[in-house]
């Protein structure tokens, strides 16, 4: 099992300086999105005193030039703290802070989807969309091989690793502990994990989150999830078929519903816009993962609890459909519906942002309208 140089050093040893009293100063850890559109950077400054909310917090900048988002002759980008947490590795008072890129004109940057969510959030703020989503995720070795497989062959079928319990059903659970516990030390508003269909591929759910939220928290629980493999000397992959075959993909399933939709009677208002996501199917699809689709045709094949990438469906409780009723919800008339396209490495902003569009301003077409 190939781990990284870095695991190995002595954690014993960070810890006698980990331990070491820092005054009254704080590390304030900025994060953002690179110009790939789901690679995260981080950089750390030291603050005079604890941040209590995001106005707090200074811009900074960084060298686009070596994150894929500017050229070398006009580098600097802006960072824009936007969303404030606490920090699971330095511990309080120290602070993760997630942050926007604006270019040199402080023009957003291409990969800068919060702002145009944000702005979009605020037109049906009085609709209250809350949204919930499934991150599905593989454990690697850093040669890229799945954590615990067989280093020249595959393991057992699937089947007994969903939900699995025992050294040989769930791979690398450690991390998923770790993770699930430094997310609710963050603030991250997690809500639950379970090992998933593939051996090493754990799932875990943010939400239930309103508006902008649900982006901001899925990113920061993303990041952190890197930094806890890094501990252990794994890679989180978020491709969305990491292993080709008859083994299943990864998704990020998203949950959205209204407070129509969550009020008596308010199947209706979930049947009504499943009818326009219907009518949009390509629009979604290209917001759905960070290449326009071409991640989503590896795993959108109609196979492995998938739908077809080329045809749009729904139905109750049906996990091969684009869009899955939970049963529930059809004998009680009211509550929330899944959109099951969006892949493992989707940008949380874009999809949420496509939602709203179609589901609450009613827009049609393959574009999205300019407000």
């Amino acid at each position: 099992m190939a781990t990284s140089a870095s695991a190995s050093l002595s954690k014993a040893v960070k810890q006698q300086y980990m331990a070491l009293p820092q005054g009254d100063k704080v590390q304030a850890m900025y994060i953002w999105i690179d110009g790939t559109g789901e690679g995260l950077r981080c950089k750390t400054r030291t603050l005079d005193f604890e941040p209590k909310c995001i106005e707090d917090l200074p811009e900074w900048n960084f060298d686009g030039s070596s994150t894929y988002q500017s050229e070398g002759s006009n580098s600097d980008m802006y960072l824009i703290p936007s969303a404030l947490f606490r920090d699971p590795f330095r511990k309080d008072p120290n602070k993760l802070v997630l942050c926007e890129v604006l270019k040199y004109n402080r023009k957003p940057a291409e990969t800068n989807l919060r702002i145009t969510c944000k702005k979009v959030m605020e037109m049906v703020e009085d609709q209250h969309p809350w949204f919930g989503m499934e991150q599905e995720y593989t454990i690697l070795g850093t040669d890229g091989h799945p954590f615990g497989w067989p280093s020249n062959g595959f393991p057992g079928p699937q089947g007994p690793y969903y939900c699995g319990v025992g050294a040989d059903k769930a791979y690398g659970r450690d991390i998923v502990e770790a993770h699930y516990r430094a997310c609710l030390y963050a603030g991250v508003q997690i809500c639950g994990t379970n090992a998933e269909v593939m051996p090493a591929q754990w799932e875990f759910q943010v939400g239930p989150c309103e508006g902008i939220n649900m982006g901001d928290h899925l990113w920061v629980a993303r990041f952190i999830l890197h930094r806890v493999c890094e501990d252990f000397g794994v890679v989180a992959s978020f491709d969305p078929k990491p292993i080709p075959g008859n083994w299943n993909g990864a998704g990020c399933h998203t949950n959205f519903s209204t407070k129509e939709m969550r009020e008596d009677g308010g199947l209706k208002a979930i049947e009504d816009s499943i009818e326009k996501l219907g009518k949009r199917h390509r629009y979604h699809i290209r917001a759905y993962d960070p290449k326009g689709g071409l991640d989503n045709a590896r795993r959108l094949t109609g196979h492995h609890e998938t739908s077809n990438i080329d045809e749009f469906s729904a139905g109750v409780a049906n996990r091969g459909a684009s869009i899955r009723i939970p049963r529930s919800v059809g004998q009680e008339k009211r509550g929330y519906f899944e959109d099951r396209r969006p892949s493992a490495n989707c940008d949380p902003y874009g999809v949420t942002e496509a939602l709203i569009r179609t589901c609450l301003l009613n827009e049609e077409g393959d574009e999205p309208a300019d407000y």
